[in-house]
């Protein structure tokens, strides 16, 4: 049986749920980059008990990731294998214990979904910047547990949210690369890869491999 998050639903695990639009294109680099670098820094192919997804607010059901996708995932060595684009759902956000959108119009579409998902909604680039303001030694130490630590990582963020802005709009997006050449989607999955480390290091409390 699929473990399932804990959300407002109450059971164990931790789940990551990233959103843009088709789910075609930058939520599946990221939650392939994301799952990719949690089994890099634990050793671990299931990423530590981590669950990490994505979907799409306009998401093409049951669609393969576009091709710029895949291949800027395969740059990084991460695979892409069996991905297939799903439609947001209730239940996607009902179950998440932590949501990352590419954008703040996404951000804002899963918070008018109900579901008290406001305090565990954030943009990427806004969770990372929240995140490197947060002391690791105030999170739960690993013995308790990732999720207990994934799960005061998030409230720790929320938290913040009000007193650390961000210095523009656009520094809290990924602009979306559908129909562009490969250069600009391996640029984003720059900007995505880049994003994710600092959030991966204080999940885990292990640095990025040199």
């Amino acid at each position: 049986m699929t473990p399932q998050g804990r959300g407002i639903a109450g059971t164990d695990a931790f789940r990551i749920l990233h959103v843009s639009t088709g789910n075609v294109c930058r939520s599946p680099i990221t939650e392939r980059l994301h799952r990719h670098a949690l089994a890099d820094r634990l050793g671990d192919p299931l990423g530590g008990g981590l669950i990490v997804e994505s979907a799409g607010t306009w998401g093409h059901e049951g669609a393969p990731m576009e091709a710029n996708a895949a291949a800027v995932l395969a740059d990084f060595g991460a695979d892409a294998t069996g991905f297939t684009g799903r439609e947001l759902l209730d239940e996607h956000v009902i179950r998440a214990d932590l949501v990352l959108t590419a954008t703040r119009d996404h951000r804002a579409q899963v918070i008018s979904m109900g579901h008290s998902a406001g305090l565990r909604t954030f943009t990427l680039k806004e969770f990372t910047r929240l995140v490197r303001a947060i002391d690791p030694a105030t999170l739960p130490p690993l013995d308790d547990g990732m999720a207990e630590r994934a799960r005061a990582l998030v409230r720790a963020a929320a938290a913040l949210r009000g007193w650390l802005l961000a210095p523009s709009e656009e520094a809290d997006e990924v602009y979306d690369p559908y129909g562009s050449p490969i250069t600009l989607f391996r640029s984003i999955g720059d900007e995505i890869n880049q994003a994710l480390e600092p959030v991966v290091t204080a999940l885990t409390g292990v640095g990025a491999p040199r």
